[in-house]
């Protein structure tokens, strides 16, 4: 262990066993990993966001198996998997549910929509208008429906992981800054490297007819989640760190290439997901490096680059990292 990792370490006897926690995420890493090629990263960021109880927004090009991966690591968890397919079309009620006229008992029943599961993709989230896009709101935030004045919770662990395309614009909607900062991570997924690529063919020639997606079952029950969730909320965090993780957010709000820095809510983000890493790796406590990691996925989505910056070319992920890097680590 090195003497920065020491400093973070916590000096009390009881420590969080999380041998299981690492062998089950572990595992469920192996599973995608028999059908995704190339995209461990991913992954892995996937399975932080998982355990912090956050939502991912996965984007990138046609053909880069956003979807797959997504609905593969929900087979590896044990759960209620939906799927909501995103068009122009879509009605909120066609994705939170709504009240249907029971003749036989002359009483309005509720009938859920396709939000209510433990693991919900939606695909090409962008796709539908304004409008459905504010029924998703409450639930991703506040975890619960409200529809004709009742509320209903949502199952619990409830994690949406959603996909969009950078490139194609024609029948999209572009997601209101709320919305995005309700995802606690946005993953780019690249094109893979040659060497990944022909791994791809000779995996794909390999199969022939078999479908891959049944070598994937099922390695963690989502009981086994739910008592991870809780157990990563113990891991232990330095005072500086904290510090640490405060800067970082303020010097987006003042930074002069942005014109809207990140929200407390990115606070309590890069806090969560900093722990989650930290436990994917089998530390209880984390370290500025955790933050570090975290830092692009979390906060590049909720910033926006002044007019100038853009036209110059400058990414937000580009300024972050200029941000992260001027801050000097709690030693």
């Amino acid at each position: 262990m090195s003497e920065l990792e020491n400093k973070y370490e916590p000096s009390f006897e009881n420590r969080i066993d999380l041998t299981e926690l690492k062998e089950k995420m572990g595992a469920v890493k192996r599973e995608v990993k028999k059908v995704i090629i190339g995209q461990d990263e991913v992954v892995h960021k996937l399975l932080i966001a998982i355990l912090a109880t956050g939502h991912s927004l996965i984007e990138g090009m046609p053909g880069v198996a956003k979807t797959l991966t997504a609905k593969l690591i929900a087979k590896a968890v044990k759960g209620e998997f939906k799927r909501i397919q995103f068009t122009p079309d879509l009605m909120p009620s066609d994705v939170t549910g709504s009240s249907v006229f029971d003749l036989k008992t002359n009483e309005f029943e509720f009938k859920k929509g396709p939000i209510f599961g433990h693991i919900v993709l939606i695909d090409e989230i962008n796709r539908a208008p304004a409008k459905t896009q504010s029924s998703l709101f409450e639930c991703m935030s506040e975890r619960q429906v409200t529809v004709d004045g009742i509320t209903y919770p949502v199952p619990t662990p409830f994690v949406v992981f959603a996909t969009q395309n950078p490139i194609e614009h024609e029948g999209t909607y572009r997601l209101p800054e709320a919305q995005l900062d309700r995802f606690l991570f946005k993953i780019n997924i690249d094109y893979p490297a040659i060497e990944q690529e022909l791994d791809i063919l000779r995996e794909h020639h390999a199969q022939k007819a078999n479908n891959k997606e049944d070598l994937v079952q099922p390695v963690l029950h989502i009981d086994e989640l739910i008592r991870f969730q809780q157990l990563i909320k113990s891991i232990y965090v330095h005072e500086d760190v904290l510090t640490y993780i405060a800067q970082v957010v303020y010097h987006t709000r003042s930074n002069p290439n942005l014109t809207l820095g990140a929200s407390p809510r990115a606070s309590i983000a890069l806090l969560e997901a900093s722990k989650a890493s930290a436990a994917l790796q089998g530390r209880d406590f984390i370290t500025p490096d955790d933050v570090k990691y975290v830092a692009p996925a979390i906060l590049g989505h909720r910033v926006l680059l002044t007019p100038e910056k853009e036209m110059e070319g400058f990414t937000s992920d580009y300024i972050i990292k200029q941000i992260v890097d001027s801050i000097e680590i709690p030693r």
